[in-house]
C-alpha cells in the first residue's frame, strides 16, 4: 500500500515538473484566451466526460463563486450540468451532439469554448469543438497522451505529457487552477 501512495505521488509530480520546464507557454497562451473573452464581455464555456465533466464543473465554479479572494463573478457555465437538456439531446440526436447542439444555442462571439478529454478522443467533445470554431468561437483544449484529433482542432491546446488518466486529470484541474488563478487576478 505504501508504495502505491509514493508511486502515484511521484509519478503526478514528475508530470507537473515537465508541465513546468515545456508547458509554460501553453497554459499562459491558455489563460489569455480565457482573460480576453471575458474582458470582452464572453464567458468560458467548459465541458468533458466522467472526471473530465467534473473538472469542468469545478473550474465553471471557481469563475463564478470566487478562487481565493472576493471579487465580482466571472462568467463560466459547464456543459455537464442540466441532465434534461443532456438526455434530450442524446435521445434525440445521440449522445455524439450532447455538446455541440449545447455550443450551438448558448455559444457567442466574444466566448471561449475549452474542451476536456484525458485522450484527446472524446467525439462528443470533439464535435463541440468544431461547432465553436464554426461559430467563429475561441476554442481551447486540454488533453492527454498524443492530445488525439481533439488537440489539434482547438485554437490552442495543452496535452498533459501522460496516458494514464488518473494523472492526467490531476494536472487538469491544476491548470484550472491556475487559470482562474490569472482571470480573478487579471480581473478583479
Amino acid at each position: 500500500m505504501r508504495e502505491i501512495v509514493r508511486e502515484s505521488l511521484l509519478e503526478s509530480i514528475q508530470i507537473k515538473e515537465e508541465l513546468l520546464r515545456n508547458s509554460v507557454t501553453q497554459i499562459l497562451e491558455i489563460a489569455a484566451i480565457v482573460v480576453n473573452s471575458l474582458k470582452s464581455g464572453g464567458k468560458l464555456i467548459i465541458f468533458g466526460n466522467g472526471g473530465s465533466a467534473s473538472d469542468s464543473q469545478h473550474i465553471a465554479a471557481e469563475l463564478v463563486g470566487r478562487f481565493k479572494k472576493d471579487r465580482p463573478a466571472l462568467a463560466g457555465i459547464s456543459l455537464t450540468t442540466n441532465t434534461s437538456i443532456l438526455t434530450a439531446i442524446a435521445n434525440d440526436y445521440g449522445y455524439e451532439q450532447v455538446f455541440a447542439r449545447q455550443i450551438e444555442a448558448l455559444g457567442h462571439k466574444n466566448d471561449v469554448v475549452m474542451g476536456i478529454s484525458t485522450s484527446g478522443k472524446a467525439k462528443n467533445v470533439l464535435l463541440a469543438i468544431k461547432q465553436a470554431r464554426k461559430m467563429g468561437i475561441k476554442t481551447v483544449a486540454l488533453t492527454g497522451g498524443d492530445g488525439g484529433e481533439l488537440a489539434k482542432s482547438a485554437d490552442a491546446a495543452l496535452i498533459i505529457p501522460s496516458s494514464v488518466t488518473a494523472r492526467i486529470q490531476e494536472a487538469h484541474i491544476t491548470v484550472g487552477h491556475i487559470i482562474c488563478e490569472i482571470a480573478e487576478q487579471a480581473l478583479s
